[in-house]
């Protein structure tokens, strides 16, 4: 459900003096929650011998969020150069990262061979020529095309840019043999924020499938498949969990059935970002008008392209709680509202046509579940900033973990030297 009853009662209280002190708008996470969530995770798998989770960076790239990762003993998903850069900025290095990327240069896979390396998921066949220097460990992303469909967000396979064709994988390994690969992994990634727990357990049942027939004809063992991420929360209060049990049962049972035809099973890595963060942020915005139009309309001092592009991209719900200015949640004289930004753009709304209590200027806005892709997807659209995040710790401290932009943030690429190619 919606931000947990611990969060609130460890926020709250203190958000009019956190408004007072830092100002509006802000991301704001709960450390504490992120920490019990994520030994919640490790616990839940600890009978799957050699899981490993490795967040996935894109969900949330902050130094201090990738800190307690570290702590929890996760590695982390990467997919880019600046997401490796800050990887290793953080203290990771070799297999304690993932490096997924997809229609890769040269440049890159040599980037993410230095400086201690990492585990390459190559995406396609054609990519390996392109790797200068072939580890001995290797991993290669799948799509299973037509075998089974995704859900929305990712959409048909046979449609996506992701993978490996059926017919591709066992070409792929014996090419990476003959260069030099002696560990061997498996990763695909089909569905995202599904709260569905029998595709994660199908995909699992479809990769170690996969494994069984390279193994067969390759005669190699596997040290690892990666689900990676995909598991979703419920954004809404009636949505029902993701059933970690449940998923973690099958998954096993999977795993027990490989093992017993092949002396051993290979560990299972998953590559969660919105399941271990996304509950425990909020946005947290001030009341600035109220406009009636031919609708109702509740206008805060936050951008959703700058501050959560969520609700403005695909519509995306974000549970919404309104606070009077002393931190007391409001109730009573209910109407349907938009919540709505400053930009020059119509799709600018942190919800539409929402049953909210009586809302007047100087209220505070606090939108659930931004602690994963909300403020990582936010842009400059129309010149607004991205907003400050903060880190409620848990000795109760809020600490700043990364500045709003400014101004001169937004200006800093018009600082260049002349650079003219004359005809």
């Amino acid at each position: 459900m919606p931000m947990s009853k611990a969060f609130e009662e460890r926020l709250f209280p203190k958000l009019p003096k956190i408004k007072d002190y830092f100002g509006t708008p802000f991301h704001i996470f709960d450390e504490q929650g992120i920490i019990e969530n994520g030994n919640k995770l490790k616990q839940s798998l600890i009978d799957v011998k050699g899981f490993r989770e490795y967040y996935a960076v894109k969900a949330l790239p902050t130094p201090a969020i990738l800190q307690i990762m570290k702590k929890l003993g996760f590695g982390l998903d990467c997919a880019s150069p600046p997401e490796l850069e800050l990887a290793r900025k953080n203290g990771f290095r070799g297999e304690d990262i993932m490096f997924s990327s997809n229609n890769t240069t040269a440049a890159i896979f040599e980037m993410a061979a230095a400086d201690g390396g990492c585990i390459l998921n190559i995406d396609d066949i054609s990519m390996m020529d392109k790797v200068k220097d072939f580890p001995e460990l290797i991993c290669f992303r799948y799509n299973p095309g037509e075998r089974r469909t995704g859900n929305e967000l990712i959409g048909i396979p046979v449609e996506a840019k992701y993978g490996l064709r059926h017919d591709q994988v066992i070409p792929a390994y014996r090419e990476a043999i003959k260069r030099g690969a002696k560990r061997f992994g498996l990763h695909s990634m089909i569905i995202s924020n599904e709260r569905n727990y029998h595709y994660m357990v199908e995909t699992v049942r479809m990769l170690l499938d996969i494994i069984d027939e390279v193994s067969q004809e390759l005669k190699i063992k596997f040290e690892f498949f990666n689900i990676s991420g995909g598991i979703g929360i419920p954004y809404r209060p009636e949505d029902t969990p993701f059933d970690m049990a449940a998923f973690v049962g099958e998954t096993k049972e999977h795993l027990r059935r490989f093992e017993q035809k092949h002396g051993y099973s290979p560990r299972l890595f998953m590559e969660c970002g919105r399941f271990v963060t996304g509950p425990h942020g909020v946005l947290v915005a001030t009341v600035t008008n109220r406009m009636s139009k031919y609708r109702e309309y509740v206008g805060v001092d936050a951008a959703t392209m700058s501050a959560n592009p969520r609700p403005a991209i695909y519509g995306a719900y974000h549970h919404i709680t309104i606070l009077d200015p002393s931190g007391k949640p409001k109730h009573g004289g209910e109407e349907v509202v938009d919540v709505v930004g400053p930009l020059c753009e119509n799709s600018d709304k942190f919800a539409k046509q929402r049953l909210l209590p009586k809302t007047v200027e100087g209220d505070i806005m606090v939108q659930h579940d931004t602690g994963a892709h909300s403020p990582a997807m936010g842009g400059n659209y129309n010149g607004w900033l991205r907003p400050q995040q903060l880190l409620l710790r848990t000795d109760g401290s809020v600490e700043l973990i990364r500045r709003g932009e400014t101004i001169e943030d937004l200006f800093a690429t018009l600082n260049f030297k002349p650079k003219v190619l004359k005809g």
